[in-house]
């Protein structure tokens, strides 16, 4: 049962077949979806896709679909729920044979070529005991496979495929748990990685990325960023693009000019001439008196200290002694310790470092720098100082010359400081161009960080190592599946081999030659196997060769072709690939060019080989003809099943083409209890003259309109005129006095039907007003033998007759 074919749910894009939806297209009187059965006659006219849904099966069966279908599809439903489609069409279990013309291409290309053979198949041979004592032993350590009850190496397979799928879900758990965690913090809206652009870049981060930035932690080269590299990183995710840093212009230092001038003066020898001694000898006195001088002259005629009188000749005395080269030397120390001072300020002014305007990474250098530069401002500093204190020695005993010490020139360092901050100036200008590049690598940073302190938190090394032992575990599972697998192929294989060494090709030929001459009665058609030599090889291989009077054949008839291929084809389901199994077998128009005896030969094979032998799962015959459809209503319909699920094992179809498109529908009863032409052809004139109007669905019974008349009305008034009299004389008679009818419906038969008048016929549109008319003109006379008319519309299933609505409606128009 669950090896039968359910449906076929859906087909489009294959020829005929468009767009088919079996659940709306075949339904049974009760709106209710039918099902395929066990037995399934389809009927259907030529071109209507019957071939079509048998290269459907015939793709089951063999894997190959024709890459003549732009896009194809179908769905196939099986009893059991399992469904085929094109793209695994062989995924089923089920042994499936068609018999199509794709078949006959494929296995009689003598056919198509008449100096090819036949290709060849074997049927089992004689016995072979030792032969099949090692296929028992083979067998036997295969055992059995049944579901719930295998043995030997069949349920070696199930308890290794048991825990195989037992290891497999222990190791899919655990590497779904690790992935979950690693999801988690690559994606979830409170920890994951994602979430934070701000600070780990990549906003599209998932599991992936995650997976990746793991091996850069893992890999040895990894070294953790330090906490001051950290805080770096911080700040630098945080920053804007700066304004660039005006330059630092250094002021001109003049240490060595200074020094040489603080040399001069501190060396320069003072005249000795009208000099007061003891005052030379003290220079404090020498100062004291110096700055009384400025206290008393032209303000005190006495001194203010001991109220003496000073006289005009002390006065003469002092002025020598403090005479304009020494008032000139103090000034002129006075000016460079000025200069000197002035230098101080300059120096210590000229750069102020002002960290904001750089970025955070040069603000470790910039501390270093300021260091430095107070360093070299002191210690320049210190030179001038030097200087300055050996200037206020000098201005203070002005009268006495004293050595120079030259101080250290501190300038370099100072300089050195300068341009050190200038450097930093342009690389921090610099640095705004690549501050993108360097963001997103302080982030990528921050985000390894991230990551490796994740992984110690969620033991990633321990599930790592848990993961390995599974799948370690799983591996050797699998092997062993596999190798217990192979082994059975192998033994499966032998068993194979083995028996076609009990087979026998020639009594394949000799089964076809039993159906031509039993059943069809062909003494003189006959099939041969003929060895012939492999080249390069020691083997033979059979070919199968059809034998006229002792002789290849050449020209046969469609007729004979059709035999033989069919013939072939009912001998290969007894084939070692075939006999023995449950088949599904699809049977497509097999009396192609026979005649009315073979027809029904044909119907007696497939009945005596196939339906009572029950040698099927499943059957589906289809035909074109009407005769053999008749045959094949004989086909047993028993039924299967008990009491309220007692059913038919056997089902009848119809494919039906409108326009363009085809569909399959349940049997309408007038087919399916009445098989002659006769009242299908009615049932046609019948539907043209109660149609409203004319539509996609109802267009090809207008188009046949003209043949389907013309064959009715040669049955029709055969049987009613059997005097021999002609055609037109009979229509003369059938319409009675009324010679109009009778041309007018002559007119629309002849000239739909064979396309009278030459090109321009076909070429002009169906004029259906006139076809309605001729088909109300045909159904009125025949309605006129009431008895008989009555019988023809229960045979077509019609109950309530809408031809007077319909006539009167028209007459009226008219």
């Amino acid at each position: 049962m669950s090896g039968e074919i359910k449906k076929i749910d859906t087909i489009r894009n294959m020829a005929v077949f468009q767009d088919f939806r079996w659940a709306s297209s075949v339904r049974d009187e009760g709106n209710n979806v039918a099902d395929f059965k066990k037995i399934n006659i389809l009927y259907g006219r030529n071109y209507s896709g019957k071939t079509t849904l048998s290269r459907i099966l015939r793709t089951m069966e063999t894997g190959e679909l024709s890459d003549k279908f732009e896009n194809p599809s179908f769905v196939v439903t099986f009893v059991d729920g399992t469904q085929t489609t094109q793209t695994t069409p062989t995924a089923h279990d089920k042994k499936i044979r068609v018999f199509n013309e794709d078949f006959v291409r494929d296995n009689l290309c003598f056919i198509t070529n008449p100096d090819d053979s036949i290709e060849p198949f074997a049927i089992l041979g004689d016995d072979n005991n030792k032969i099949e004592k090692e296929i028992e032993a083979l067998e036997s350590e295969l055992g059995s496979k049944e579901e719930g009850k295998e043995t030997g190496l069949y349920a070696q397979r199930v308890k290794a495929s048991r825990e195989h799928a037992v290891s497999k879900n222990a190791l899919k758990k655990a590497q779904g748990s690790l992935d979950n965690q690693l999801k988690t913090k690559s994606t979830d809206k409170k920890i994951g990685i994602r979430y934070k652009p701000e600070r780990f870049g990549n906003q599209n981060y998932d599991i992936r990325d995650i997976k990746s930035d793991i091996g850069k932690v893992q890999n040895a080269n990894y070294q953790p960023p330090t906490d001051e590299k950290l805080a770096q990183y911080e700040k630098l995710i945080t920053e804007k693009t700066l304004q660039p840093i005006s330059p630092f212009h250094a002021p001109s230092l003049n240490t060595s000019t200074l020094a040489n001038k603080a040399e001069a003066l501190v060396t320069k020898k003072i005249s000795e001439s009208n000099k007061i001694d003891e005052l030379v000898k003290d220079a404090v006195l020498n100062r004291w008196v110096n700055e009384g001088r400025a206290h008393h002259k032209n303000k005190r005629d006495n001194c203010a200290f001991c109220d003496n009188p000073i006289t005009e000749d002390r006065w003469t005395k002092l002025e020598k002694h403090f005479d304009e080269e020494s008032e000139k030397l103090e000034k002129d120390i006075d000016a460079v310790i000025a200069r000197i001072d002035a230098e101080k300020d300059t120096v210590s002014s000229a750069l102020s470092i002002d960290k904001s305007s750089f970025y955070s990474r040069f603000h470790n250098k910039l501390d270093e720098l300021d260091k430095t530069l107070r360093n070299a401002i002191s210690k320049y500093e210190k030179s001038l100082d030097a200087m300055t204190a050996q200037l206020k020695a000098r201005k203070n005993d002005i009268l006495n010359q004293k050595s120079f010490k030259r101080p250290d020139d501190a300038s370099d360092d100072l300089v050195t400081a300068w341009n050190s901050y200038d450097a930093i100036r342009k690389e921090s200008d610099s640095f705004s161009n690549s501050l993108s590049t360097e963001q997103t690598k302080a982030k990528q940073a921050l985000r390894l960080k991230e990551i490796s302190d994740y992984l110690v938190t969620i033991r990633y090394q321990e599930l790592l190592s848990s993961i390995e032992d599974l799948e370690s575990k799983h591996n050797k599972s699998e092997q062993e599946k596999n190798r217990i697998e192979e082994d059975i192929r192998q033994k499966e294989g032998l068993v194979a081999s083995k028996k076609r060494e009990l087979n026998d090709e020639e009594k394949g030929a000799k089964k076809v030659n039993d159906y031509l001459n039993n059943f069809f009665g062909h003494q003189f058609l006959s099939l041969e196997a003929k060895k012939e030599k492999i080249p390069g090889e020691d083997s033979r291989r059979i070919r199968f060769e059809v034998i006229r009077d002792g002789k290849k054949a050449y020209h046969l008839s469609e007729g004979e072709c059709s035999l033989i291929a069919f013939c072939y084809f009912m001998a290969k389901l007894e084939d070692v690939e075939t006999k023995g199994n449950q088949t599904i077998i699809w049977i497509d128009d097999p009396i192609s060019s026979l005649d009315a005896n073979h027809i029904f030969f044909v119907y007696s094979l497939i009945n005596a080989e196939i339906v009572k032998p029950k040698k099927y799962v499943q059957l589906f015959i289809s035909t074109h003809n009407l005769d053999f459809l008749k045959y094949l209503k004989r086909i047993s319909n028993d039924y299967k099943g008990k009491g309220e699920k007692r059913e038919k094992i056997r089902e009848f179809f119809l494919v039906e083409r409108s326009g363009d498109s085809s569909r399959i529908c349940l049997m309408p009863g007038y087919l399916k209890n009445y098989v002659t032409e006769f009242n299908y052809l009615f049932h046609q004139i019948y539907k043209c003259a109660i149609a409203e109007s004319i539509d996609d669905g109802n267009y090809h019974e207008f188009y046949n309109f003209g043949n389907n008349a013309r064959k009715f009305l040669e049955i029709y008034l055969y049987y009613r005129y059997p005097n021999g009299i002609d055609g037109d004389d009979k229509l003369l008679k059938f319409f009675g006095e009324d010679s109009i009818p009778a041309i007018f419906t002559d007119r629309v038969n002849n000239e739909y039907s064979h396309l009278c008048g030459g090109f321009e016929r076909g070429a002009s549109p169906i004029e259906v007003p006139e076809m309605k008319i001729a088909a109300q003109q045909i159904i009125s006379k025949i309605k006129e033998d009431t008895a008989q008319y009555s019988a023809l519309l229960q045979s077509i299933g019609v109950k309530n007759d809408l031809l007077d609505t319909v006539f009167g409606t028209a007459q009226e128009g008219q």
